[in-house]
């Protein structure tokens, strides 16, 4: 039940373009500043479960999927200099897997004897899935999909922080227990001591919010 419900809400985002969920130009910018804490903590709270979950889907351990997200946030903040925001060209959530696909595909390198490290010539993505297919015995999963689905957690958690926000507590609870959690609207009402009805408007206008707000990340071209 609980799958279901969050969901639901996933549902709820996708009823705007999911694809252009980015980090915002201004923080890139910040960024590009190494002395910038507050930008990089920013940064790493909202991405490394995001890394972290692909990287372990790839059939790395835990203590190899943090070497990921220690290494792709590295990566990171050595590329970014480099790295020029137009999402027509080049969408910073496909900058960012392009970078982790390398690192995890460092990881399984890590695996082998010394002497079968070869380098990996080309820095391509054609070069990099064929790497990673290779390393993983031809049975690597697919990236790209991996990485949509734990993206789409990403947003949706900044999401809910964000509206979490903007309304009251009563409210929000409402939300999380009937939309999120999947209880029962009756059940809720009787918990919280309210009626169903309240419980309805609360779903609707927080359903509202939530895909207003996933816009409002999009216009910004931010998933933060």
């Amino acid at each position: 039940m609980r799958q279901l419900a969050v969901a639901s809400a996933v549902q709820l985002m996708n009823q705007t373009d999911d694809t252009s969920i980015a980090t915002r130009a201004s923080l890139l910018e910040r960024l590009k500043n190494l002395d910038d804490q507050a930008g990089w903590q920013r940064f790493f709270d909202t991405y490394w479960r995001l890394i972290y979950g692909v990287a372990l889907k790839t059939g790395l351990t835990h203590a190899e999927a943090q070497d990921v997200v220690q290494e792709t946030v590295i990566s990171v903040a050595k590329h970014l200099p480099g790295f020029r925001y137009d999402p027509k060209v080049c969408a910073f959530k496909t900058w960012m897997l392009r970078l982790t696909r390398w690192r995890i595909i460092d990881q399984l390198r890590q695996r082998l004897p010394k002497e079968q490290r070869a380098e990996i010539s080309g820095g391509d993505e054609a070069t990099a899935v064929a790497a990673l297919d290779h390393l993983a015995g031809g049975k690597a999963p697919e990236l790209e999909a991996l990485w949509n689905e734990e993206w789409e957690k990403t947003v949706l958690a900044a999401a809910l922080k964000l509206m979490k926000q903007r309304v009251s507590p009563e409210q929000f609870q409402m939300f999380d227990l009937y939309v999120l959690r999947g209880m029962p609207v009756s059940e809720v009402a009787r918990l919280l001591g309210t009626n169903v009805a309240r419980v309805y408007l609360a779903k609707h206008r927080l359903s509202k919010l939530l895909r207003e707000t996933i816009s409002e990340f999009e216009k910004a071209g931010s998933g933060l």
